[in-house]
This record gives structure tokens, C-alpha cells and sequence, in this order.
């Protein structure tokens, strides 16, 4: 019977870094569609978010039954809803990829992004994409270290979003207001989504040590 409880919550971390995994591979997926003007790409983007919406589902479903029959407390407790806050991070993440993909499907046959600021937003793509396969990882390992470090790897996509606004605010911008919009909305989607995954970083400090993650950091 024990080892049936532990292998139910082993299932709700293994579904944790499954929607990890999708919603960053997504959020690649996204960032090509929409650099690149590729409908088809953003089309499946926006159809596979109902894959994370179900995994959601199904993971609350089961932490709920949980706590129903098992009762679980301190640890176990921990597990069961810190898991269910990073379901919701990570649905969110899911959205935010879907907003990206439905911003180049808007606009196509044109590219939604200016070509001087086409690096810029690959970068903030491929930034968000690696914090959310570090979070996905941080997950399975519950290692403390690499928790905090995903929070001060999280400073260079604030930079990068910085860096938009100093674009979007210059004298030479000629792309229009439109577009200004557009590459405003795009920032805060993957600024947003990277916030995500450094929310389930934190919470993974919870889950492990019971102590808000700023105080672990004092502690190291």
C-alpha cells in the first residue's frame, strides 16, 4: 500500500516535468513561427495547448485524490500542493506560448517582428526555452542549486525586455504603431513566461526545504 502511495506522487512529478517539457518545447516551436512566418507551425502550437490543459487536469485530478484517501502530511503534504501551484505556472506558460503563436498566425502572410529586431526576440526565445528545460530538470532532482541559480539566469531576459522598450522608445522607430503593440505584447509573453519557470524553481525550494526560497539563499 506505501509503495502505491509513493508511486502515485512519483506520477505527479513525472507529470510535472512532462508539461515542463511541452510548454518549453512549445515556446521554441512559437518563437519559429514566429520569426520565420510559418502558419502551419503556429497553427499546432495553438491546437497542442489543449495536450498541457489536459495533463493540468489530470494532475490536479490526482493530487486531489490524494489527498482525499491519503491524508499526506508535512513532506508528502508539501508535495501534493506545491505540485498543484506548478501545474497552474506551467498552464499559464502553456497560454503565454500559445499567445506567441496566435500573434504570428494575425499577422500572416507578414512577419509580426521587425527584422532589426529579429535576434532579440530569438534570444528572449531560446533564453525562455532553456529556463523552462532547467525548471523541467530542477523537478526531477530537487537539487537547491540549481533552484536559485535559474533566478539569477532569469536576469538576462529582463535585460533583453529592457532592451525592446529602449527599440520601441528611440527616435528611428518607423515600424508604426501596430507593430509597436505587437513587439510590446510578444516581451511581456516571454518575460511572463519566464517568470513562470522560475516560480516553479521556487517552489521546488519549498517542496524541499519548507523555507521561502529568499531565506535558502541566505543560507548558502
Amino acid at each position: 500500500m506505501r509503495d502505491a502511495y509513493h508511486q502515485e506522487l512519483d506520477a505527479i512529478s513525472d507529470g510535472l516535468v512532462d508539461m515542463a517539457r511541452l510548454v518549453g518545447s512549445a515556446m521554441g516551436r512559437a518563437t519559429t513561427a514566429l520569426l520565420d512566418g510559418d502558419l502551419k507551425l503556429a497553427e499546432s502550437v495553438i491546437a497542442g495547448d489543449e495536450q498541457v490543459d489536459d495533463l493540468q487536469r489530470d494532475l490536479e485530478n490526482r493530487a486531489i485524490e490524494l489527498l482525499a484517501r491519503q491524508q499526506p502530511v508535512a513532506t508528502d503534504l508539501r508535495i501534493v500542493v506545491t505540485s498543484l501551484r506548478m501545474s497552474a505556472d506551467l498552464e499559464r506558460s502553456g497560454d503565454l506560448a500559445q499567445h506567441v503563436a496566435k500573434l504570428a498566425r494575425l499577422r500572416f502572410p507578414d512577419l509580426t517582428v521587425p527584422r532589426d529586431l529579429h535576434r532579440t526576440i530569438l534570444e528572449m526565445g531560446q533564453l525562455s526555452q532553456r529556463l523552462m528545460a532547467q525548471a523541467a530538470e530542477v523537478i526531477i532532482t530537487k537539487d537547491l542549486d540549481d533552484a536559485l541559480q535559474l533566478e539569477r539566469d532569469d536576469d538576462r531576459m529582463d535585460e533583453l525586455h529592457r532592451l525592446l522598450f529602449h527599440h520601441l522608445l528611440d527616435d528611428r522607430w518607423n515600424h508604426g504603431v501596430e507593430t509597436a503593440v505587437d513587439v510590446t505584447l510578444i516581451g511581456r509573453y516571454y518575460e511572463r513566461f519566464a517568470d513562470h519557470a522560475v516560480a516553479v524553481a521556487k517552489r521546488v525550494v519549498f517542496l524541499v526545504t519548507g523555507e521561502h526560497p529568499d531565506d535558502v539563499t541566505a543560507t548558502i
